[in-house]
């Protein structure tokens, strides 16, 4: 295998393999079965999105409702013991699959933040806890409650009215280790200019072998995928 060095060099060598919901290509997502699956395949990270169930537990869904068509409830009126069986909660994640992964959690209910980095302490894991939300500031709020975890910003650039270099130096301020924007919306001289503020620059939605390599080139930090097979072939094409 011939390995292709980035242009730029990136912060994290290797590029961090973010399993997205697990190894959504080939297993039901977020579930055990797919992020067991996903690390079994070479993941080196998994991602998920985060909820609080009615009685405080985090638990780990996209959509944050469960039921069929005609009767669907948002998890957070259900108790953990209500939710169906294929509804992980974090502390099974960690049970299942152990700690030596990094993990990507995207906050959709702030309130889970306590609880999480709770649990990441508890198995030593909050160095490879990732916090991902499009708001940023609730995220620095979360800096009080650990020194350790990463806090992402994730968004869109066009998002960020006033441009990349300025919202860079906001969140490196405010004490947030990463931003993540969509593969399309990453340069070579945008991942260099967020690595100038101490920012791990992480790119999502990277499908394709073609996007893949684009990103790695320009030295992203990490990137999340569906297929983690083709991801992870192309982490190691670049070493």
């Amino acid at each position: 295998m011939t390995v292709v060095p980035p242009r730029l060099p990136p912060l994290r060598h290797p590029a961090i393999g973010f399993a997205h919901r697990g190894a959504r290509a080939h297993a039901p997502d977020n579930t055990l079965e797919s992020f067991t699956l996903a690390l079994r395949l070479g993941a080196t990270g998994l991602e998920a999105d985060v909820w609080l169930s009615a009685d405080g537990k985090a638990v780990l869904d996209h959509d944050g409702v469960v039921g069929g068509r005609l009767r669907r409830r948002p998890i957070a009126a259900l108790a953990r013991a209500e939710l169906p069986d294929h509804v992980p909660a974090l502390g099974d994640l960690y049970a299942t699959c152990g700690t030596d992964f990094e993990l990507s959690l995207d906050l959709k209910d702030p309130a889970a933040a306590a609880e999480v980095i709770a649990l990441a302490r508890d198995v030593d894991a909050e160095e490879r806890l990732w916090l991902c939300s499009n708001d940023w500031r609730m995220l620095a709020s979360c800096r009080a409650l650990s020194s350790r975890v990463r806090l992402v910003a994730s968004d869109r650039l066009r998002n960020l009215s006033e441009g990349l270099e300025r919202r860079a130096a906001a969140l490196s301020d405010a004490g947030l280790d990463a931003l993540s924007l969509h593969h399309s919306d990453w340069s070579g001289g945008l991942v260099a200019m967020a690595h100038r503020f101490g920012l791990f620059a992480l790119a999502w939605d990277a499908q394709f072998e073609r996007t893949l390599d684009a990103v790695l080139d320009a030295g992203i930090d990490g990137v999340y995928c569906d297929d983690v097979e083709r991801m992870m072939e192309a982490i190691a094409r670049f070493g």
